[in-house]
């Protein structure tokens, strides 16, 4: 069983469950100054990323600009409470405004808008006598992306006038606000399946989610909340400050000594015997540190278990002469233990399901709950559609159905993760596997015996699986999470959720195609995000019409392996109380360990050691500094050095924070 354990489990509370009225959070005001703030932190992601390109503030967990609206937000509220108690915020509406925010936002980033855009647009502009583009234009619909030559051509290269073609716009827009919408909203149909049990019966423990209650807890008083009084706090806050600002001084002065921002041990690593090892760096991360002293111990244990266990994996392959290219495929083994956990946590909530679905064993849900029968028919109509959407547009309807299965089954593990292990990484799934392990498996020949539509649209929609949209779903179940802890209503906390994405894409293509049409994207300094992958995708589909890729055998082995050692994790956790290993633990490693082994190793000391000295006491007190530790590193690296590099393209290059 996928269970948390010690003392880092909370238990959660809601209103409805105990006869109380719910505070409804997501007000009309509260509606009206999110999106306002929406369009605001547009403009701002507009000068940091894409402008000056001075760190992706939107990469981050929480982002960077939810996360200021929320400062700016309580430290405004004392004010606003002097003034008159009616223009002050309520607590509900803080949390309501950073979870909206937080969802729009993140559309903007260069895993949502920037490689849909890419995709779009690469098989026309970059189409060549050599590449055989124009071979797959009669395969894209008119009203899923934009063919006027001129209109392509002006958003690379600049339009004169400044001005953006809305007329050849407004359809390929329209259409694909639908398909993210709906899939956003199949996401959070499936969440809503399985919410009850993680939230209530398993009582996971949502370490992000941490912070933003933390801020708020005393909403609505005077003074400044009890959290900005906690000098354990400033403490954490100050240590990350001064790693940024040592960092950001010996950018712009050499001469200034400065921890950096990791250790290469690479260099020391060069000997026949060891070069197998490829590239091991130690990561300095705050928030890795600060967030994952809230993990469960087992999960920072494992995680730094299966990375090193992977190196070693490595190097003894190499000294068996296995030197067979991309060894030992870690993002292979980990799409197999994402589907195959997916499966297990469908698995795990089956009855809850089978009585959403026939209305039978449930007990009625509080007032202002979902009612799960409209959870799962909600989940079955949207996944219907999605699959009606591609096969309208020209895909085979079984590669549909396989490939937003093998999505839907992978961002359901995202969201366990946000959830019982809160690493706060926005890349954290096998990325790319998510299409490449259809293609390793089956080989090109299926997709091409389905038509030439088939495979120019599975390009099309590669951002699924390289992009990091369903991965946002960390952020539907840390909404209902804190729903349920600040007593929200359960329903207005699904509208804002629903409502954030639409608003999000409108303002990332208004900001994107104005910022693109007006400056060239190809003039810019990052151009557009993954153009060499979408040229990539599909010089792949017209080389597949001649001879089509085969089965890989290894990497589906290496899948295979991925799949049963996490079943066995999974058997074991079952079977042996206090097993150290857990299969989340093993998917992190496997997907993104490089980044987070050596934070997650520090932290895992430090907790080690302070349960062990003072207990769950000292383990109480020291939680406030961890807090502190990654919001200061986000404010200065974040916050502040986002805004002043935003507006100071200089200082920005030399010093560029990316928090993917």
């Amino acid at each position: 069983m996928l269970n948390p354990s010690g003392p880092e489990r909370s238990t959660p509370s809601h209103a409805s469950d105990r006869g109380d009225s719910p505070e409804p959070g997501f007000t009309w005001r509260a509606a009206v100054l999110a999106i306002a703030l929406t369009i605001a932190c547009g403009f701002w992601v507009r000068q940091a990323e894409i402008v000056v390109l001075a760190t992706q503030i939107t990469e981050s967990v929480p982002p960077v600009p939810a996360l200021a609206v929320l400062l700016a937000l309580v430290a405004l509220n004392p004010l606003l409470l002097r003034v008159g108690r009616r223009l002050a915020l309520s607590r509900g509406e803080l949390l309501a405004i950073y979870c909206f925010v937080g969802v729009a936002v993140s559309i903007l980033g260069v895993g949502v808008v920037r490689f849909w855009l890419s995709l779009l647009t690469a098989p026309f502009y970059f189409a060549s006598d050599a590449n055989r583009f124009a071979t797959l234009h009669a395969s894209i619909p008119d009203w899923l992306a934009v063919k006027d030559a001129g209109a392509i051509h002006d958003l690379y290269v600049r339009n004169p006038s400044g001005e953006v073609p809305w007329q050849v716009w407004w359809q390929p827009l329209l259409a694909w606000t639908v398909f993210f919408s709906v899939l956003w909203a199949c996401m959070l149909c499936m969440l809503l399946l399985v919410q009850r049990r993680w939230i209530h019966a398993e009582r996971l423990s949502f370490p992000i989610v941490t912070l933003p209650l933390e801020i708020t807890a005393s909403a609505g008083r005077r003074d400044q909340p009890r959290f900005f009084r906690d000098r354990v706090m400033w403490a954490g806050f100050a240590l990350a400050a001064l790693y940024n600002l040592l960092n950001i001084l010996n950018a712009l002065h050499p001469s200034v000594p400065a921890p950096g921002r990791f250790y290469d041990l690479t260099p020391a690593l060069q000997s026949p015997h060891l070069k197998s090892l490829g590239d091991v760096r130690l990561w300095y991360r705050p928030d890795l540190i600060g967030f994952g002293f809230l993990v469960p111990s087992e999960i920072l244990f494992s995680i730094w278990f299966f990375y090193l266990l992977g190196r070693l994996e490595a190097l003894l392959m190499a000294r068996q002469a296995l030197d067979l290219p991309g060894a030992p495929f870690e993002q292979e083994q980990s799409i197999g233990a994402f589907l195959l956990m997916g499966v297990w946590l469908l698995w795990q909530a089956r009855q809850d399901i089978t009585a959403a679905l026939f209305g039978t064993g449930h007990a009625r849900p509080p007032a202002d709950a979902v009612a799960p029968r409209w959870a799962a028919w909600g989940f079955l109509g949207s996944l219907i559609f999605l699959c009606g959407f591609c096969v309208l547009a020209g895909m085979a309807a079984w590669v549909a159905l396989a490939y937003l299965s093998v999505v839907l089954l992978v961002a359901l593990v995202c969201a366990r993760i946000r959830a019982e292990a809160g690493v706060p990484l926005i890349w954290l799934f096998p990325f790319y596997q998510q299409k490449k392990f259809l293609l390793f498996t089956l080989g090109m020949a299926p997709f091409a015996a389905a038509g030439l539509s088939t495979m120019v649209l599975f390009a099309m929609l590669t951002f699924l699986a390289r992009g990091y949209f369903p991965s946002l779903i960390g952020y539907q179940i840390e909404g209902l999470k804190i729903a349920a802890e600040a007593c929200l209503s359960r329903r207005r906390t699904i509208a804002l959720l629903l409502l954030a994405v639409p608003i999000g894409l409108l303002v990332a293509c208004y900001v994107h195609l104005t910022t693109y049409y007006h400056l060239g994207a190809q003039n810019l300094r990052g151009g557009i995000w993954g153009t060499s992958m979408s040229i990539q995708e599909y010089t792949e589909v017209v080389a597949a019409q001649s001879a089509p890729a085969r089965p890989d055998p290894v990497r589906t082995l290496a899948a295979g392996a991925g799949a049963a050692v996490a079943g066995g994790l999974l058997f074991l956790r079952n079977q042996c109380v206090g097993f150290p290993l857990h299969p989340i633990g093993y998917a992190v490693a496997t997907a993104y360990g490089s980044l987070a082994w050596w934070p997650f190793l520090l932290v895992w000391l430090c907790k080690c050691a302070i349960l062990r000295l003072g207990g769950f006491g000292l383990y109480r007190r020291a939680v406030p500094f961890f807090l502190g530790f990654a919001l200061g590193h986000f404010f200065v690296a974040g916050v502040a050095w986002g805004l002043l590099g935003a507006f100071w393209e200089e200082g920005a290059r030399a010093y560029p924070v990316w928090f993917g």
